[in-house]
């Protein structure tokens, strides 16, 4: 059974005269690494926020784990308790004083004990190394002790699914490298996990599954070795290809 499903989505925001999403159909087993492709503007964003809830189609369905999803309060929130979603710029996201503070917010609201959520403030800082950071305000963290704390008030909720929304792109090499030591972690854990990157040799190397959006479509969704072996997909989505296969293929 496929973890999420989405089923024939349509989306157009309120003013612009085309749809952001046109018609997309997607399933995404558990326990898999996704790569999410595509051009600004091809619909990666607006999929995603339609992953937990934030945005609901104008027509189509989205299910999680075999159940359709309604957009009811407190259908709403078990879903995002399911569904992480990591944006971009962290500071989307962060609003308590300090960084504990941010952390506990999630496992608060799900109605935890203090006890219990401490434990998990604990857990999820020790896995995003920002342990010394707990006690710091918020407004003073650098960009990469942002990314951090974001993921970690995500993770603080135990979803079964993470999405991140090209988290990586402003950040320096050595961040980068951080965050996916720890996506890592994660995925041994079992998790599953969707990045949006506009990064192919990435997508390449870390994928299980690569997901190529184009004009508020997906159309394609394979494994790195098939998707990337098509030429004539990589020229259509002006993606590029991995820098060996040229060579491979010459």
């Amino acid at each position: 059974m496929s973890l999420l499903e989405l089923d024939d989505l349509h989306y157009g925001y309120p003013g612009q005269p085309r749809l952001a999403l046109q018609g997309v159909n997607l399933s995404l087993p558990a326990g898999v690494k996704v790569a999410l492709l595509g051009r600004n503007g091809s619909g990666k964003s607006t999929l995603i926020l339609h992953c937990n809830g934030i945005l609901q189609p104008n027509r189509g369905v989205v299910r999680f784990a075999g159940r359709t999803v309604t957009y009811q309060r407190a259908a709403l929130l078990e879903l995002r308790r399911q569904v992480g979603v990591i944006f971009q710029n962290p500071d989307d996201q962060l609003f308590s004083a300090s960084v504990a503070q941010d952390i506990s917010f999630g496992p608060l609201n799900l109605g935890l004990n203090q006890t219990d959520t401490r434990r998990r403030v604990q857990a999820v800082a020790e896995l995003c190394e920002i342990t010394d950071l707990l006690e710091r305000p918020t407004h003073a963290l650098s960009g990469g002790e942002k990314a951090r704390v974001a993921l970690a008030g995500v993770l603080a909720m135990e979803p079964a699914l993470l999405i991140a929304d090209e988290v990586t792109a402003n950040l320096d090499p050595w961040m980068r490298r951080q965050l996916f030591t720890i996506f890592q972690r994660l995925v041994a854990q079992g998790k599953t996990i969707v990045l949006a990157t506009h990064d192919v040799e990435f997508a390449r190397y870390w994928a299980d599954m690569v997901v190529v959006m184009e004009a508020g479509r997906v159309i394609a969704a394979d494994t790195p070795e098939r998707i990337f072996a098509n030429q004539s997909l990589m020229v259509q989505t002006g993606l590029g290809q991995p820098w060996y296969l040229p060579f491979a293929h010459a």
